[in-house]
């Protein structure tokens, strides 16, 4: 029995669609696309890759009942809510919302160009929390070449409760998130502390329906090994406690990658 089970998620099977305004992929089922097979993986429920295009957007709508954090990959993303926070996201920006009993919002690109952002949701493990709102903001010198935590769970070491704050953004899920721009040629390696693992290769380069290109990552891990392009993503099952993964860029320029660590 291997130590790690790989299931890839490869970005041309992901849901997708082309609305013009909004142009979409969808890791889990969600809205049109529903697929029985990728309904959600521990308490991680949403990855959508999404590009608005300018002065566009998702007016105003409701949740209630999840960790909603959106990961700026490029341009700029104009977030207002019913708890009154209005805020213009740039890339590095990490915006957390615990919608709890229910709030309100909308998100637009904001300025002339398109905004490229991952929208993910995540269930928490206890109902009817208060709303909250956090933002955190991290460059891309902290990523490069590191795995640097961006979300992690209430109560952990170094997560602070403050709207603003340095360090990674407070989430009432069982699960971590980091992220790293790994160098051309440069290997990284990150110890698993949960049961489940997901990885991401956002695709930075351009938009691609197709089959997957662009940046190219291999991972291996408890005697597993697979290599993945922008857009893909793969499904760890950590069958024996303590694994490490490695990960190596094999292609021409930077990967922009992340990890969910799930308890």
């Amino acid at each position: 029995m291997t130590a790690i089970k790989f299931a890839p998620r490869r970005s041309e099977e992901r849901g997708h669609a082309d609305h013009g305004w909004l142009k979409t992929f969808h890791t889990f089922s969600f809205a049109m696309y529903q697929d029985n097979k990728h309904e959600q993986f521990g308490p991680l429920r949403v990855i959508n890759e999404d590009r608005v295009a300018p002065r566009t957007g998702f007016g105003t709508h409701s949740h209630r009942e999840f960790e909603i954090f959106s990961y700026v990959v490029s341009g700029e993303l104009e977030h207002k809510d019913s708890m009154g926070n209005t805020e213009i996201l740039k890339r590095g920006s990490l915006q957390m919302t615990s919608a709890g009993t229910g709030i309100s919002h909308s998100e637009k690109a904001h300025g002339s160009k398109s905004v490229h952002f991952l929208q993910i949701w995540s269930l928490p493990h206890t109902p009817r929390l208060q709303p909250k709102y956090f933002t955190r903001e991290f460059t891309d010198a902290e990523k490069k070449d590191n795995w640097l935590r961006i979300v992690a769970p209430v109560g952990g070491e170094g997560v602070s409760m403050d709207r603003e704050a340095p360090g990674p953004a407070p989430v009432h899920s069982a699960l971590s998130l980091y992220a790293t721009i790994i160098s051309e040629g440069s290997t990284l390696e990150k110890g698993i502390e949960g049961k489940k693992g997901y990885v991401h290769v956002v695709q930075t380069s351009k938009y691609n329906p197709g089959k997957a290109e662009g940046a190219s990552v291999k991972i291996r891990g408890g005697g597993e090994e697979l290599v993945l392009r922008e857009g893909d993503g793969v499904y760890m099952d950590i069958q024996t406690h303590g694994q490490k993964l490695v990960v190596e860029n094999v292609g021409s320029g930077t990967a922009e990658v992340l990890l969910f660590d799930i308890e």
